[in-house]
């Protein structure tokens, strides 16, 4: 049978998807649609030894192989569907929830990879915050706008939910909904959100939804921080889960709708990577980053940001508008003290140097502020929760012009009002830390039942 050009640019597209691995499972690997235990293969994550995988990991990043432990890279649930032939789509008017970092290995967009491909019928692709070229602030999104490079039309869901968003799935006349997007791997990351909002959506259209997995960036051996309450729920959280969750966005599609969608729950495909181990950094991989949103530029901001993103919540910058965003904090007026009683807390893993820094945009724009650099020197101990609110603790002990936003968002941050309330008491980390700690066992619980990966 001849292929048209399509076929033949589809073709090298999903042949650079799946190419170039060695080792990795089978193609056409998935994950049951059912909520429930991972099937056979998974395991209960636990503690690497020093001469175990998470060891080997760390020396190819330093000797910068890029590649994983067992010198085979990671193979995302997009490169899995290439090489399935693209299966689970047969037949259907596709649409996907996407944005730049829904990629190939090679570094081409899957938009163009799919529309390229006589097998796969994509009719319309769905932008989240930023969008779907990755273009607009935090906040913001990019409208309603036509793909010049495909020519499909691409339709916004930022601040829509539920029927209305529903509404823009019918619109788009989408057999299924596949969903593409690279977390970092915290609570207020909005993709995840943006995940469950269209999980919801599509059960209401009576439509599927696919969602092909990526590398939780920052590893997934454990959750950290405190689980949100539902009076505080927002966009930045929707649902009981940890600060820091600890996993991939299939996991987590898994863990929605089993928990928080049970009275209607999407029709859920979920498709695995191969090659990805819980203690695994985005750097032992062996695949390109892509910024997810415009202050995300690389994978250690990824690192800090669940703890630092706090200082959203406050008066001082978290360092938008630096070539270092969520690794600088601070505010005009600070000095090294700050940096000095942070140390002092003796937190693993992490040090914090006195910094100076000119924010471009945001807090501070053209204002020279004083703050602290986050060098993470030990990723295996380091807990970004601990060191946002170490960060919290001190600065509130040491600059007077401390202050919480009047709005309060450090609550809709952390999940409730009891992170601020201690902070103003005078607590100190461990007391704070030791608050969430119940409730962070019971979702640890929880978790360990929809995860799919060892």
């Amino acid at each position: 049978m001849s292929l048209s050009r399509r076929g033949l640019l589809g073709l090298a597209g999903a042949m650079g998807a799946a190419g170039a691995v060695t080792g990795a499972a089978a193609p056409g690997a998935r994950a049951a649609a059912a909520p429930g235990p991972a099937g056979s293969g998974s395991s209960a994550p636990g503690p690497a030894g020093p001469g175990g995988a998470a060891a080997k990991a760390r020396d190819a990043e330093a000797a910068g192989a890029g590649s994983s432990a067992a010198g085979a890279r990671v193979r995302t649930g997009f490169e899995q569907l290439a090489a399935d032939g693209y299966a689970l789509l047969a037949g259907q008017r596709v649409g996907v929830v996407t944005n730049p970092t829904g990629i190939t290995a090679d570094a081409r967009h899957l938009v163009d990879v799919l529309h390229a491909d006589d097998r796969v019928d994509l009719v319309a692709v769905f932008g989240p915050e930023h969008g779907f070229r990755g273009t607009a602030q935090a906040g913001g999104s990019e409208g309603r706008a036509q793909d010049p490079a495909t020519g499909l039309p691409v339709y916004d869901t930022y601040g829509k939910s539920g029927q209305a968003l529903a509404d823009v799935f019918t619109a788009a006349r989408v057999d299924t909904v596949v969903f593409d997007i690279q977390d970092v791997g915290a609570r207020f990351y909005t993709y995840i959100w943006t995940l469950y909002d269209c999980m919801r959506a599509a059960a209401l259209a009576g439509k599927p939804v696919v969602v092909l997995d990526r590398p939780n960036p920052v590893g997934g051996r454990r959750a950290a921080g405190p689980v949100l309450e539902r009076s505080y729920a927002s966009f930045v959280g929707r649902e009981p889960i940890a600060l820091a969750h600890g996993m991939t966005a299939a996991e987590l599609a898994r863990l929605f709708n089993g928990e928080f969608l049970a009275d209607r729950p999407a029709r859920l495909e979920t498709v695995r990577m191969s090659g990805w181990r819980r203690e695994s950094f985005f750097g032992a991989t062996g695949l390109p980053w892509v910024p997810p949103s415009p202050n995300m530029p690389t994978p250690d901001t990824a690192l800090a940001y669940a703890g630092t993103c706090l200082f959203e919540g406050t008066n001082l910058s978290e360092g938008r508008g630096t070539t270092t965003p969520f690794e600088l904090v601070g505010a005009e007026g600070v000095d090294r003290r700050w940096a000095e009683a942070a140390n002092g807390l003796g937190l693993p893993g992490v040090w914090f140097r006195e910094a100076y820094f000119t924010p471009t945009f945001s807090k501070f724009a053209g204002k020279t502020c004083g703050g602290v650099r986050i060098l993470v020197h030990d990723r295996e101990v380091f807990d970004p929760v601990r060191a946002g609110i170490g960060l919290l603790v001190t600065a509130r002990r040491t600059w007077s012009g401390f202050a919480w936003r009047p709005d309060h968002w450090i609550d809709r941050l952390t999940g409730s009002d009891r992170v601020r309330r201690l902070v103003d008491a005078g607590a100190g980390v461990e007391e704070i830390a030791a608050d969430w700690a119940a409730g962070l066992a019971r979702f640890s619980a929880v978790r360990e039942t929809y995860l799919l990966y060892s």
